[in-house]
């Protein structure tokens, strides 16, 4: 039978593994102008908090009760739309489940030939478009600035850090622990290395950039930020594209201390989700697979297997036990 997972009400307080509902529903017979897609994969992603909330986001809250949303892969298994065949591979917030019927038009169609198709959950997905759009379009990153980006371990950190270097930066990577920190200095061979776990963050990061910083590329938020904000360099530019530092918190998000800094030093700080560049995702995927099949980028994946290990991926998420894009194979 296909399996689900559902939100069965907001977490609020509680740890989100109690809110978790599993079932097994039986799936419909797609109508004219939908697709039944088998899942293979699927992305657990720090933007699922925001998701399971009920206050504003950047998309409607998953609702109690209706199945839980997930960006996914997977391959059409019978269609009724003139755009998909059966056979053909597809992505999009397919939602946690093993199987489901989709209108043809929240679907995208990938090459399982360029990639193997988890790829385009990860490097080639939305967290390589996002590291991407941000760190070059945005960003702009130029040879021989200064750039930070922090959680530079993760999914998407990890890309923007390679795309700085390439660029011509002098890049520095924030993480915690040995093991992400040694990634960063000894795969993806980072000019400087910090590690917020071991202490004196401060120090470490000033002895790092002695002569400020031009581009911070911020995917934590909180404490971090407000440090960074004190190294920026006049008309500096910062990318925020998350604040996991706070996803998991129920009161309001905090905002940085030093944002006068705005001001005295005329720096540019800017958010932005995918939303902004949908129209531009073949741009992104172009640059990106290029690099990947040349092998001037590196896409980490950390794997896991099966449905039913999705609250145990989620926690994961936030205690900082992944290296790399955090991906399920259903």
């Amino acid at each position: 039978m296909p399996r689900q997972i559902r939100m069965s009400q907001f977490p609020e307080a509680r740890p989100p593994r109690e809110v978790w509902q599993f079932n097994e529903d039986g799936v419909s017979e797609p109508r004219d102008g939908e697709v039944s897609v088998r899942i293979d994969w699927l992305s657990v992603d720090p933007g699922m908090s925001g998701w399971i909330t009920d206050k504003p986001n950047y998309m409607r809250p998953v609702q109690p009760g209706e199945v839980m949303r997930a960006f996914e892969v997977g391959e059409v298994v019978e269609s009724r739309s003139p755009h998909f065949d059966r056979g053909d591979w597809v992505t999009g917030f397919l939602g946690l489940q093993t199987h489901g019927v989709y209108r043809d038009r929240l679907l995208r169609k990938i090459d399982p030939q360029l990639a193997p198709p988890q790829i385009f959950l990860s490097g080639l997905g939305m967290t390589g478009y996002t590291a991407y759009f941000g760190m070059i379009d945005i960003g702009r990153p130029a040879s021989g600035e200064t750039i930070v980006v922090s959680a530079a371990s993760g999914a998407v950190g990890s890309v923007a850090v390679q795309l700085a270097k390439q660029a011509g930066g002098r890049v520095i990577g924030i993480a915690g622990g040995e093991e992400k920190c040694s990634y960063l200095r000894d795969v993806l061979q980072l000019d400087g290395v910090i590690d917020y776990k071991s202490g004196q963050l401060a120090d470490q990061v000033e002895a790092l950039t002695p002569d400020g910083v031009d581009l911070y590329y911020d995917n934590v938020g909180g404490d971090i930020l407000d440090l960074l904000l004190t190294r920026m360099n006049y008309k500096g530019r910062i990318v925020v594209c998350g604040a996991i530092s706070q996803y998991s918190e129920t009161t309001p998000t905090k905002g940085p201390q030093n944002l006068l800094r705005l001001v005295t030093h005329s720096l540019a700080m800017r958010g932005f989700t995918m939303k902004d560049y949908i129209s531009r995702i073949p741009e992104a995927v172009d640059v990106l697979s290029r690099g990947w099949e040349e092998g001037s980028l590196v896409f980490r994946e950390h794997i896991l297997d099966g449905l039913d290990n999705f609250p145990e991926a989620y926690e994961m998420l936030f205690d900082g036990r992944n290296n790399g894009k955090l991906l399920i194979k259903v």
